[in-house]
């Protein structure tokens, strides 16, 4: 497809340039990265239990690295604002990250409320069939969100960078520990941040 393989660069290239000064939230993200190489890896074999080593522990190490750690001060490396970056974010920026984010802590509540969720799932019997439900909800929810926001791109901009940007998703956690494996060394030498944006604030 023409452009694609460019589109899915440029994207890559802006989203770590933008969003990944902090080395905490590099560590994080790898963290995050190699939590959701083990749900693909379990996917195949338990899809509920694969979602629910996604949402707990890759999604949540991932965001809170955006939303605690990473700065959202003037970017002098690449002379942008905090909401000039957060206006032209291709996937999630920090406001639909919440509205995401919230959909996933009120599923549970909801289950508690209704274990077949209106009927749509089979009746729990026990703890471990209530967290295989969650697993199931969650599961749908990070399809529908990845779905979602192909859909909206496709309007927004076109084909081309709507699947650029689900690629990109699809393979980011083997982008981020080729990118950020060096991030928990560069923390232990009290490394905070990189060394251009160090540099850069000064």
């Amino acid at each position: 497809m023409p452009g694609f393989k460019d589109t899915l660069r440029e994207q890559r290239y802006d989203d770590h340039r933008y969003y990944h000064h902090s080395h905490i939230n590099q560590a994080l993200h790898l963290v995050s990265a190699l939590s959701f190489l083990v749900a693909y890896a379990l996917l195949l074999i338990n899809p509920p239990l694969a979602a629910v080593i996604a949402w707990l522990v890759g999604m949540t190490t991932r965001q809170i690295g955006h939303f605690f750690f990473e700065p959202k001060d003037y970017d002098h490396v690449n002379d942008a604002t905090h909401a000039h970056k957060e206006a032209i974010k291709v996937g999630y920026n920090l406001r639909r990250k919440v509205v995401l984010m919230g959909i996933w802590a009120m599923l549970p509540l909801a289950l508690l409320a209704d274990p077949t969720l209106f009927g749509l799932l089979a009746p729990q019997d026990g703890w471990r069939d209530f967290v295989e439900s969650v697993g199931l909800v969650w599961l749908v929810l990070g399809l529908a969100g990845i779905a979602w926001r192909m859909g909206q791109l496709v309007v927004k901009e076109d084909i081309v960078a709507s699947l650029a940007w689900g690629t990109k998703i699809a393979t980011d956690p083997f982008h981020d520990i080729k990118l950020y494996w060096r991030a928990p060394l560069r923390l232990l030498r009290g490394e905070l941040f990189a060394p251009e944006y160090e540099a850069a604030r000064r």
